[in-house]
């Protein structure tokens, strides 16, 4: 979405946990787009929405911080778009939101924007926690004091939306301005050094505190050779002390808030009764029930997952296999009906089947961030990181690789430990991620019966939740072997705020599930749709001699015996795929992946599947439609996989066969984008090369091992 000149543009931003997310879904609903910010690799989410004069309004969502002193990645790039040295984003406005429930915090960032004197307005948001806690606030007086205007807000609920609109519309009027007074006397802090720099933006208005921030980080923005030469001097003309200046300030600040909560602010007595919250921790965060209640949301997640998407599945894959039977007989004899049906068709069916499984997964992964229990999972898991080179930060992105591996280790970057977030980077891509979930089902469905364990736990779920355990615990196996040969010492300090829990926001769920949805068809798609079509024609041309040998063989065969014209047609279809230019290609690597149970068919999805690890479903879809050919039954792939079987005649995809399949998809490095962003992490081809040697070895060992003691 492009920016437009009549368009308003607003950055959204606050402390972390104030309800940033949920105010930018209220305000853009479907209608947003998410990408990366230019230059580093952090989520940047845009979205529009409309004024009740019909203009448009675009909401810039920024990274969450605490202050404009930034440390990590993230907190950089709000900081460069509040001080306006963010090239690609100008904001018109800021709409800061505040935990009335810690105002006092909160205020501290509010008070720092207000200096910078951007136009601002305040969102308080948990207004109703502040209540439940006995805290009541004047808002009427809390504008007076800080000079903005104050709107309470419950995205959940959609209350205050209007008014904040109406806020924002006043300002697209041009009738709502800066703060006209200082929080602090910022040019006190430094009076000759503010003025000198200053002087030099005389045709740009800068604010004192803005100055200050230029003296203090001028060497991380943008300015010219001779601007920074001239503020150096001018650093060292004044002795100017970032330290003692930073510290300065926020004693100020810390001053000026204690008296504005105090005309503004009622609070109960410290000593009051423990909240509910409280007492939901000391249950979920206790050392024994809360291990046992994290296992057993885990296993309800792959239970659900399993038993909700089966259904919708099911009719996806019926419909798929009924429309192409259906086309097969409608469209004439040609290359290019074959393309769509055995191509096309086939490599979109590999991709829809599996929608339902996305969106419930991320689903109930997006209630689960929600209510408050994901980052209790990081606090529970802590003492457990630390035993093998870890921390408590490292959890969120092991648990952001169980939907993709790329964001996950972007991530990384709110880890301030190098050695911690290089052995984090490392052992991400063992999560199994969404883009492993497709090869799963379609494996467990072939090679595992439906059965149900103790009568109601289905043994399909049990495998599932297994392989993402295989993929924890390898995790940890490798983090702790990795961490002897890092050489890096750095203490590590793990500290974090815990959310209160509360009850999922419905829509946020629902907007979720249908983005991550619409990005794995959209991108993950592409990718499928290409290479599907790529290995239609790998798998329908050959060298010409070889091809021509085979028709004229089962020619023959067909004339002098006519009873067996359609036995003889299915070992032509699957002749030519043999002989093909992938039959020639998956022949080649099958003596390396025999010992693991694996037929050439399975290799040239070995191959493909490097680019996406899903593609390997739409590489099984392509090949078994090119080898069942235009007439063969309507078949789902599940039931072409089932009825698959070797020259010997026994099936492909046994237990252990299956078993062993999935575990190799568990443990390979299977993506290229990884491997890319690992590079782009490190800054090194070092790293991600260990990391697709390791994981390539582990993979090939783990399932050799697993085949053999089971088949």
């Amino acid at each position: 979405m492009e920016q437009k000149k009549n368009t308003l543009h607003v950055a959204l931003v606050g402390n972390p946990n104030a309800g940033k997310s949920s105010l930018f879904n209220a305000l853009t609903g479907l209608n947003q787009k998410v990408g990366n910010f230019p230059g580093v690799t952090v989520d940047k989410k845009t979205g529009f929405t409309q004024l009740s004069t019909g203009n448009s309004v675009q909401i810039i969502d920024l990274p969450g911080t605490y202050s404009l002193y930034p440390k990590r990645a993230d907190e950089w790039v709000t900081y460069k778009v509040l001080l306006g040295q963010d090239p690609s984003i100008h904001a018109d406005m800021v709409v800061l939101l505040v935990d009335a429930s810690n105002l006092k915090r909160n205020l501290l960032f509010c008070s720092q924007i207000i200096d910078l004197k951007i136009p601002v307005v305040v969102a308080l948001t948990m207004m109703d926690l502040a209540a439940s806690k006995g805290i009541d606030i004047d808002i009427e007086g809390l504008e007076r004091e800080l000079g903005i205007p104050v709107v309470s807000v419950n995205p959940r609920k959609n209350k205050g939306i209007p008014q904040l609109k109406k806020i924002i519309e006043l300002r697209a009027r041009q009738l709502h301005q800066a703060p006209p007074r200082d929080f602090i006397a910022g040019n006190a802090l430094a009076t000759g050094a503010v003025q000198d720099v200053k002087a030099l933006f005389r045709g740009k208005e800068i604010s004192d505190y803005t100055a200050i921030h230029y003296l203090i980080n001028h060497e991380s923005f943008d300015f010219d050779q001779g601007l920074q030469e001239k503020i150096e001097h001018i650093e060292s003309k004044h002795a100017f002390n970032h330290t003692r200046i930073q510290a300065d300030e926020i004693m100020q600040r810390y001053s000026r808030i204690k008296q504005i909560m105090q005309h503004t602010v009622s609070e109960p007595d410290p000593l009051q009764k423990t909240l509910f919250t409280e007492r939901l921790d000391n249950v979920f965060l206790d050392r024994t029930w809360g291990y046992i209640i994290l296992l057993g949301v885990l296993f309800f997640l792959f239970q659900s997952v399993f038993w909700i998407a089966q259904y919708p599945m099911d009719a996806i894959d019926w419909s798929f296999s009924r429309l192409g039977a259906w086309l097969g007989q409608l469209l004439p004899e040609a290359w290019w009906s074959d393309l769509f049906v055995n191509g096309l068709l086939a490599g979109l069916s590999g991709i829809l089947v599996f929608v339902p499984q996305i969106m419930i997964l991320f689903g109930l992964i997006t209630i689960l961030e929600d209510t408050g229990y994901m980052a209790r999972i990081s606090f529970l898991t802590d003492k457990l990181m630390r035993k093998v080179g870890l921390n408590g930060k490292s959890v969120m992105p092991m648990i952001s690789g169980f939907a993709c591996a790329v964001p996950a280790i972007m991530s990384t970057r709110n880890i301030e430990n190098r050695k911690e977030r290089l052995l984090t980077i490392l052992i991400t891509p063992l999560m199994s991620c969404s883009a492993r979930l497709p090869v799963y089902t379609m494996l467990i469905a072939v090679a595992v019966p439906r059965g149900k364990v103790l009568g109601i736990f289905s043994l399909q779920g049990l495998v599932m939740m297994g392989l993402y355990m295989l993929g924890l615990v390898m995790a940890m196996v490798v983090s702790y072997v990795a961490k002897w040969f890092i050489k890096i010492k750095e203490k590590s300090f793990f500290i974090l705020e815990l959310p209160i829990y509360r009850a999922p926001r419905w829509n946020n769920v629902l907007v979720t599930m249908v983005n991550k949805a619409k990005i794995f068809v959209v991108d993950a798609g592409k990718v499928i749709i290409v290479i599907s079509l790529i290995l239609w024609a790998l798998s329908t041309y050959g060298p010409g001699a070889r091809m021509q040998d085979v028709k004229d063989k089962y020619a023959r065969q067909a004339q002098q015996n006519p009873a067996r014209a359609a036995d003889l047609n299915k070992e032509k279809q699957a002749a030519l795929l043999e002989n093909s230019y992938a039959g020639i290609l998956g022949k080649a690597v099958e003596p390396v992946i025999h010992p693991l149970g694996f037929d050439w068919k399975i290799g040239i999805a070995l191959i493909t599947s490097f680019a996406a690890r899903e593609v390997f479903v739409g590489t099984m879809a392509t090949l078994y439609s090119v080898e069942g050919g235009k007439d063969a039954d309507p078949q789902t792939l599940q039931q072409r996989l089932r009825a698959a079987r070797r020259n010997d005649g026994t099936p492909v995809y046994t237990l252990a066969a299956g078993i062993s399949l999935m575990v190799f998809y568990v443990l390979a490095m299977q993506c290229m984008s990884t491997l890319a962003v690992v590079r782009r992490e490190t800054r090194s081809w070092k790293w991600p090369l260990i990391q697709l040697v390791y994981m390539t070895g582990l993979a090939y060992l783990v399932s050799l091992l697993v085949y053999q003691l089971l088949k």
